[in-house]
């Protein structure tokens, strides 16, 4: 059974889910699902969405292992960061989480695929999204200096050549982690990590974190719902 958790343009949060071709209201959704749980997985829940934002986005660009998209889709669940778009030229074999490295991490994010750089930024753009790429560069500002207040997100590109020409134009800035030694950067997925946990921090700081309104909340806790009942689906209909 695949539950889209949210409609692709990510504009606004829908009252329905469509599950197995048929209609749900989130309502009941829940309604139906919760005595399938237990308490104290319910509670469980509602702490993870309370922590959820979709302010900070992150993006990945024709990474070639798919172990280290796991990585980074597992540090951004980890941190709250919902919202995950995978860039993937026309041609590309279709990504599938390596569910060793993300712990299943996939299943609770918001995952958007794009067949080109533009249409995942101008989409980002769209929403009033500002977009970061992580690149060393002459004009790149070190993380530190970036406002996360605003919503934000953060490109990571491939393993050898980093982010493509065409993303770099297309972004708002170029970002850089410090560094003291001779090396110049971290692999991608410490890079992931790295930047979530500053980015969080900076956040908590600011006295920001979880944003969902009660609405957005409710269809998160109805997919995640489907997520944790086994057979969800037939025990919806029965």
């Amino acid at each position: 059974m695949i539950v889209e958790p949210f409609n692709h343009e990510r504009v606004q949060f829908l009252d329905r889910l469509d599950i197995g071709g048929r209609s749900w209201l989130v309502d009941d959704v829940v309604s139906g699902l919760a005595e399938f749980m237990t308490e104290r997985r319910r509670e469980r829940i509602d702490q993870i969405i309370d922590g959820r934002t979709r302010n900070i986005a992150t993006v990945v660009e024709n990474i070639y292992d798919r172990g280290n998209v796991s990585a980074i889709m597992r540090s951004a669940e980890a941190f709250g960061f919902l919202d995950f778009h995978v860039v993937q030229q026309p041609g590309a074999e279709k990504f599938k989480a390596a569910n060793r490295v993300s712990q299943g991490a996939h299943k609770w994010l918001n995952l958007c695929r794009h067949s080109s750089a533009k249409s995942c930024v101008e989409e980002l753009h769209s929403l009033g999204v500002k977009v970061y790429a992580t690149h060393l560069g002459a004009s790149s500002q070190p993380i530190d200096d970036i406002d996360f207040s605003q919503p934000s997100a953060i490109v990571f590109g491939n393993e050898h050549a980093g982010v493509t020409d065409e993303l770099l134009e297309l972004c708002d800035g170029n970002v850089i982690i410090p560094m003291k030694g001779m090396t110049q950067s971290f692999n991608i997925s410490v890079a992931g990590a790295i930047s979530f946990y500053h980015i969080n921090y900076w956040r908590r700081q600011q006295g920001l974190a979880g944003d969902l309104t009660e609405q957005e909340k409710q269809q998160l806790r109805a997919s995640y719902y489907l997520r944790s009942v086994e057979n969800s689906e037939k025990l919806l209909n029965r």
